[in-house]
């Protein structure tokens, strides 16, 4: 909450700084410092993003990548994402999902972190 109350500073600062006139706007300066602080905010936290599942050259065998840009925990989100829609397609087919083998990439931590999981869907017990 510090990070948001310097952001939503310094962005008044510079309003108030500013010579050069302005069209009045239905938003206050603090309605228009709270948006840029969360749009701030949004930007550091990143966000994932998944291929779509593709059979592999092995019967019954699929593939999904998953990437996750933002901070130390972008692998977490990536290895999640991958998960979640071999989880999500397997489901779709009435069936649970098995990973066989989970490729991952990306270790610094402002980098693209990737993930990349060969599965199987097998009857649910």
């Amino acid at each position: 909450m510090n990070m948001v109350n310097h952001v939503l500073d310094r962005v008044l600062d510079q309003q108030r700084a500013s010579v050069v006139p302005q069209r009045r706007s239905a938003l206050s300066s603090r309605a228009r410092a709270l948006i840029a602080a969360a749009a701030a905010c949004a930007s550091l936290m990143g966000c994932a993003s998944a291929t779509d599942v593709v059979a592999t050259d092995k019967p019954g065998t699929y593939t999904v990548a998953a990437s996750a840009t933002g901070g130390r925990m972008a692998w977490a989100r990536a290895h999640e994402h991958a998960i979640s829609e071999a989880r999500d397609y397997c489901e779709r087919r009435g069936m649970q999902s098995s990973v066989n083998t989970e490729t991952v990439s990306g270790v610094e931590m402002m980098a693209a972190h990737a993930s990349s999981v060969n599965f199987e869907c097998h009857p649910k017990f």
